[in-house]
């Protein structure tokens, strides 16, 4: 389990929490701030326009984490207020996963500028590599067309015959056939270090 690693490696431990906390964070925060954009104040109304990650996550999610290295968040909206109910939904659905996208590149662009192999310390060639793993793995996870994923949402709203899918009990199994699944976790990751490799290059 994922809290071993506090005793077997803690300061991997410690960068994993850290990082991951900081990009769910401004994940949701993208969410929200795409979706004032398109007309919707229920994420200033609730409260949620800001950095603390608690507001973002919960502390079940924080506490998940340090458990087993999953966490989720959350980001209130109302569609309905939406300028553009399609394009609304498709924007600020694609927000959270681009700003993962967006993170992932310029710590990979800082890897390349800024950082070197061996040096040491908590700000370290291996903390920025993390970061900029753990981003892109969350941009091509969430990008998946599975409910609740916000990949679902962009897509169902370019294929609606998929719309159906959402009020049914497809999310959960095929969310729990992902978590199942070693490889898809592995395969990302996969993905996310080519592109890291072929950038520093």
């Amino acid at each position: 389990m994922f809290i071993e690693t506090l005793i077997t490696e803690p300061i991997l431990f410690l960068r994993i929490v850290a990082i991951v906390i900081f990009s769910i964070t401004l994940h949701e925060l993208a969410h929200g701030i795409a979706a004032m954009s398109q007309g919707d104040n229920t994420p200033q109304k609730t409260g949620h326009l800001t950095l603390n990650p608690v507001v973002h996550m919960g502390w079940g999610s924080l506490i998940f984490l340090c458990l087993t290295g999953i966490a989720w968040g959350q980001m209130p909206v109302n569609p309905s207020k939406f300028r553009s109910a399609k394009l609304g939904n498709i924007l600020v659905s694609a927000a959270g996963p681009l700003l993962n996208l967006a993170l992932g590149i310029i710590f990979t662009i800082g890897l390349k500028l800024f950082f070197a192999p061996g040096i040491s310390g908590f700000l370290s060639f291996e903390f920025i590599y993390l970061a900029a793993q753990i981003n892109l793995t969350l941009f091509l996870f969430n990008l998946l067309p599975i409910p609740p994923l916000d990949g679902f949402h962009v897509f169902s709203e370019i294929f609606p015959q998929l719309k159906p899918l959402e009020n049914t009990q497809f999310g959960i199994f095929a969310m729990m056939f992902l978590f199942i699944v070693p490889g898809l976790g592995m395969g990302l990751n996969a993905l996310a270090n080519l592109f890291i490799q072929a950038m520093i290059k």
